[in-house]
């Protein structure tokens, strides 16, 4: 069973691509880092997936769930991250209602850092052939204010990034999945 962490990489315009979705891939990665370097061992598989060609028509999903759909029932959560790593607010999230209310359950152990909201639905390019198919999504919410300022811009650079703001992202990413991969049972279909 396995619930999968992702971004993608969309530097193939002007910009370096850093925040999007550079963004998303590092903190993706991070989070999974955490998770080892905390000695952590959920009962499901964490799987990282650092999605190509999403702004070719989403290419690198589609030959994903291609290659993985067979064993659709195992994917418990699928998440990625593509509005950039600001300041996070919460998540997007699509599933059935039981299932929600679990999420909203693990979002308040990031009550900490004011990051609880549940938003409606989760978004997200490459995970969209899971979500159609009825696995449960996430997606990161952040402060896009400023994502316009730079999306698809040279502007796009490292210098985009905030450390803090990053590491925030990275904690919710880190508890959701690390928690929905721990848990007893698969999330509700």
């Amino acid at each position: 069973q396995v619930v999968l962490v992702s971004g993608h990489l969309d530097s193939w315009d002007v910009g370096q691509g850093a925040m999007d979705d550079g963004g998303g891939a590092f903190i993706s990665w991070e989070a999974l880092s955490l998770i080892k370097d905390l000695g952590l061992r959920p009962k499901r598989t964490l799987r990282l997936v650092l999605w190509t060609g999403e702004e070719q028509g989403g290419v690198g999903a589609k030959q994903y769930y291609q290659l993985h759909k067979e064993n659709i029932s195992n994917f418990d959560l699928v998440m990625e991250s593509d509005e950039g790593t600001f300041q996070p607010s919460g998540l997007g999230f699509s599933g059935s209602a039981e299932a929600r209310d679990i999420v909203k359950e693990v979002m308040t152990l990031l009550q900490p850092i004011n990051v609880t909201d549940v938003f409606d639905p989760a978004d997200g390019t490459d995970i969209a052939y899971w979500m159609r198919d009825g696995v449960p999504g996430a997606s990161l919410h952040t402060d896009i204010n400023k994502y316009f300022w730079f999306h698809h811009s040279q502007g796009d650079t490292m210098t985009v990034q905030d450390p803090n703001q990053m590491n925030l992202c990275a904690a919710v990413w880190t508890v959701v999945s690390y928690v929905i991969a721990d848990m007893e049972d698969m999330l509700p279909r």
